[in-house]
């Protein structure tokens, strides 16, 4: 499994050491929450996982008492129009975990990848029927800048 695919924090926002060979486990522990967010995940989970990891994606899972409360997917590419981006492919905290500030401190630690990786700004798209995570986007002073056009292919 590549090592950098997978980081804890703690809900303090300390780092979680997790071995090299307890990354599996502990990627397949965070699955069910992940699952719950993107229904349409491949049936391997860790393959798919780790084929995203192999084109620069990384996973950080907080863990609170022994559990998996929220979870980021996030990765850097260089772009034209605003030099190295810091994107959030996912971001979700457990149903019954919200509102406990574990989003909050998610948030603060991509910030702080972010900036180590010298990114002038942390970038998301959330569909636009997240109300909910619209109002927690809002209090944690993200803008509207541009709109994400798609065309369907098939």
């Amino acid at each position: 499994m590549n090592s950098g695919l997978l980081e804890r924090i703690g809900a303090n926002g300390a780092p979680i050491p997790v071995t090299e060979a307890g990354q599996r486990a502990a990627l397949m522990q965070g699955e069910p929450l992940h699952r719950a967010f993107r229904p349409n995940l491949p049936a391997d989970y860790p393959a798919h996982m780790e084929q995203m990891a192999g084109e620069g994606a990384h996973i950080l899972q907080l863990e609170d008492g022994g559990d998996i409360c929220a979870i980021a997917v996030w990765r850097t590419y260089l772009t034209t129009y605003c030099g190295r981006r810091f994107e959030v492919d996912d971001l979700v905290t457990a149903e019954g975990q919200r509102s406990k500030g574990y989003g909050a401190t998610l948030m603060r630690a991509l910030e702080a990848k972010a900036r180590a990786l010298g990114c002038g700004a942390v970038m998301l798209t959330s569909g636009t029927w997240r109300v909910d995570a619209h109002r927690f986007y809002f209090r944690e002073r993200f803008a509207i800048s541009s709109f994400l056009f798609v065309k369907n292919l098939t």
